[in-house]
């Protein structure tokens, strides 16, 4: 009995030492890789060295969390906050109309031919934007159909010849409106991504790319001069299939609209563009305004004066617009009976401002200066005549 209470004695001893060796083991790690890095951080014990020594082999891990996004589910959720204001336009002869022959070439894109385009609601009563080669202009009955699987009868309200986009109104209310943004604010280089609806049912279609630049000088006469009654200054994009998204819009990753996809025939070649916003801004608030039909003329065909092309030219200028034929003819330039004509304008004349606003290539050009007045309008060009500058007053 008295050697079994002896053993019991030494293991308690035994098994006490063994557990205070552990605790400190611990306590000595714990000390080593937290307390003594942390202290030697801390104001009143940042100067003992042996807690400097102690946190030197200490290497601290932030925990960081990866997420992968798909881009493609980031382009579509973008795109969605477009969507609801995306619309397919069917344009088709009337079949009562007996000046519309039937149907009889189903690739065909004549006005005799149903057509499919895309568009976009601008107001909330049913107002309806699109590029003109979208649609038929000249067909004879229209439908749109809305993302929420609605079809409405439209009328055409008109097509605005400065910016060839058309307009419908389909007897609607409460529509979900796209939202505009600031083309000034868009750079070359920055993501897009364009939508259309033109299928034979309503079924959304995608292209991303990039805007690759913006010309300043295109304009949408198509031809190697420019015409002061049309749109100058578009954004290239850099999309697939474009031909598909005639009409539609091109978003940008905030999900606003930042243009319009348009195309013209240049050359014999189809070249497709983009007509930015603010432009798009200007002309649906003259469609609102019941203004189309009002467009202000000029008359005259010009050379967007650049910085490069004035030192080319040897000009006094950088910027204006060059009253130009390249035959040299006056009435290849100035439009018999236009109103340029009859206040006198001459070929070589440099338009330099209209009222008092300076024409800038890119940001104020001609067309887009003169697009702010009506038709019936007077309106002082400052123009220069041979190095003399002058005032002449036009009636658009």
């Amino acid at each position: 009995m008295l050697q079994q209470t002896i053993i019991k004695k030494i293991a308690k001893k035994i098994l006490f030492f063994a557990v205070i060796i552990l605790i400190g083991g611990f306590g000595g790690m714990f000390c080593d890789r937290y307390l003594f890095p942390y202290l030697s951080t801390t104001k009143w014990f940042s100067g003992y060295d042996f807690l400097k020594r102690g946190a030197e082999d200490i290497t601290v891990i932030n925990k960081t969390e990866q997420t992968t996004v798909k881009e493609e589910a980031s382009i579509n959720q973008i795109a969605d906050q477009v969507a609801s204001s995306v619309v397919s336009i069917i344009s088709y002869p009337d079949p009562n109309s007996k000046k519309i022959a039937l149907r009889t070439d189903a690739s065909s894109n004549s006005s005799s031919s149903a057509k499919n385009g895309t568009g976009v609601i601008v107001t909330g009563d049913g107002m309806i934007m699109t590029y003109a080669d979208a649609i038929n202009p000249t067909g004879d009955k229209y439908k749109v159909m809305t993302n929420d699987g609605n079809v409405y009868d439209a009328t055409l309200l008109g097509v605005d010849s400065y910016s060839n986009l058309a307009f419908l109104k389909i007897n609607a209310s409460n529509l979900p409106v796209v939202s505009f943004g600031d083309s000034n604010s868009v750079k070359a280089g920055e993501k897009v991504i364009a939508m259309a609806n033109g299928f034979d049912s309503y079924s959304d279609r995608y292209a991303s790319g990039l805007i690759s630049d913006f010309d300043p000088l295109f304009n949408l006469a198509g031809l190697s001069v420019s015409s002061s009654e049309k749109l100058e200054g578009v954004f290239e994009a850099d999309l697939n299939y474009e031909k598909y998204f005639v009409g539609g819009p091109v978003i940008d990753y905030n999900g606003q609209v930042a243009g319009i996809v348009g195309t013209i025939e240049r050359n014999n070649v189809q070249d497709f563009f983009v007509i930015p916003s603010n432009k798009l801004k200007s002309v649906i608030n003259r469609a609102i305004d019941n203004e189309l039909s009002k467009n202000p003329v000029l008359g005259v065909y010009y050379l967007p004066i650049t910085q490069t092309y004035a030192i080319e030219n040897n000009l006094n200028v950088q910027n204006g617009a060059l009253i130009y034929s390249s035959t040299g003819q006056q009435g290849l330039a100035i439009i018999a009976n236009s109103p340029a004509q009859k206040a006198g304008l001459k070929i070589g004349d440099i338009i330099t401002a209209v009222g008092n606003d300076k024409i800038v290539a890119g940001q104020n050009s001609l067309p887009d200066l003169l697009y702010g007045y009506k038709q019936g309008d007077s309106v002082n060009l400052t123009i220069l005549r041979i190095g003399q500058q002058m005032q002449i007053s036009v009636q658009l």
